[in-house]
């Protein structure tokens, strides 16, 4: 092996090994400073990654209402790595959580990677509370978590939860379709498919006047009453499995040609009611 070639590779595997390309790992066995602010957890949707909620998470930075965002990569396994430290005295500190595996509808599953994040934040940093933001497939696994975590005493507490795009009740093309399902007054569908009826255990599961929930829908306004992807009913029907036990519930829909599924994402309108709920 030429020698200049062998050295250049052992100072890659140095580099890969005390964090690629100048990120910082951290692990449960450092000693980190607790921090004391609640911090966000921002969960994307299908086949997506951490990229899609950059334009939200740099929304919050560029404001100044926070000071730190991380991220919380999950492997297929379940293993949680944590790219970047969050200062003891950070601002409203942002995690943006990955799953590697981003196609996987096992709910229960992805409710179980997500707390996999959760306790690995509490073990590194001793926080005792939360926020959730999820898109699309990301407020499946908020929902599942919740469902099956809910009376854990030993988590941290979930303060705001930001629903964003769920297909609670269906997704068009799969289950659902436009004009399919009706609401009654209290969100109530008037059909429900299989993930819906599971969590219906939310409730009577759901944490009691705690938690301040805002579910944000898209309309294109095309006549389908969806995103084009979910209908208006599919994600207002969380209405029926929170409300009642939420500590306050509300809903903002976007209209337009920013109200398409992914556009809701990178939508300056998003940002700016995640920034007034979740922090001002």
């Amino acid at each position: 092996m030429n020698k200049k070639l062998g050295f250049s590779i052992i100072i890659l595997i140095l580099l890969a090994g005390g964090g690629l390309w100048g990120y910082h790992y951290v692990n449960a066995s450092q000693k980190v400073a607790p921090v004391k602010a609640t911090p966000t957890l921002f969960l994307h949707g299908w086949g997506s990654s951490v990229n899609a909620e950059h334009q939200m998470t740099n929304a919050a930075k560029k404001t100044g209402v926070t000071n730190s965002v991380t991220q919380a990569i999950v492997s297929p396994q379940g293993k949680v790595k944590l790219v970047g430290q969050i200062p003891a005295h950070a601002k409203n500190p942002i995690v943006e959580v990955g799953f590697a595996d981003n196609k996987n509808v096992n709910y229960h599953q992805d409710g179980r990677w997500l707390k996999q994040v959760v306790k690995k934040l509490q073990q590194v940093y001793h926080i005792k509370s939360i926020n959730l933001v999820g898109h699309s497939m990301g407020n499946m696994a908020i929902a599942y978590y919740l469902l099956d975590n809910a009376h854990d005493q030993t988590l941290p507490k979930l303060r705001k939860q930001v629903d964003i795009a769920g297909h609670f009740d269906g997704i068009i093309g799969s289950n659902d379709r436009p004009h399919q399902t009706q609401l009654a007054s209290n969100g109530k569908p008037n059909r429900m498919d299989d993930n819906y009826r599971t969590l219906l255990g939310l409730r009577h599961k759901y944490p009691n006047k705690q938690v301040a929930v805002l579910n944000i829908i898209g309309d294109k306004n095309d006549g389908t009453n969806s995103d084009g992807d979910v209908t208006n009913a599919s994600a207002q029907s969380l209405r029926y499995l929170v409300s009642e036990r939420a500590l306050s519930y509300q809903e903002q829909k976007i209209v337009g040609h920013n109200g398409q599924h992914s556009r809701l994402h990178e939508n300056q309108q998003v940002d700016r009611i995640l920034i007034k709920f979740l922090w001002k």
